[in-house]
């Protein structure tokens, strides 16, 4: 059973920084993808933030890309994204998930609030 749970959302001050956390479990982490996604308000659609692949190769948003770092520990089967320089846009339900047995599986969410 795939589960993924976050942690280490709050609020923050524009500029300043949050570190995210994502713990797995059920999945090859070795092998299969982790993604970080975000919902800013409800209606929107989910943005995606970064990738992870089980081989530790990374992607990121242009939106993101240069301020936002996704990094993985295999021994604890979780992943992170470091989030430096934060902007009042960035403000948002951030989600971890990854793709197995041929579906997507979601985390509940954390909440980042970026105040200016």
């Amino acid at each position: 059973q795939v589960q993924l749970v976050e942690s280490g959302g709050g609020v923050v001050q524009a500029g300043e920084s949050l570190r995210l956390s994502c713990a797995a479990s059920g999945i090859f982490f070795e092998i299969d993808p982790m993604y970080w996604y975000r919902l800013a308000a409800p209606g929107k659609p989910r943005e995606w933030v970064a990738l992870v692949t089980g081989g530790g190769s990374t992607n990121y948003a242009d939106s993101v890309k240069g301020r936002f770092t996704i990094s993985k520990d295999n021994a604890a089967n979780t992943i992170y994204l470091q989030m430096n320089s934060l902007k009042p846009e960035d403000t948002a339900v951030y989600y971890c998930a990854t793709d197995k047995y041929g579906q997507r599986y979601w985390g509940q969410g954390t909440q980042v609030t970026v105040s200016s």
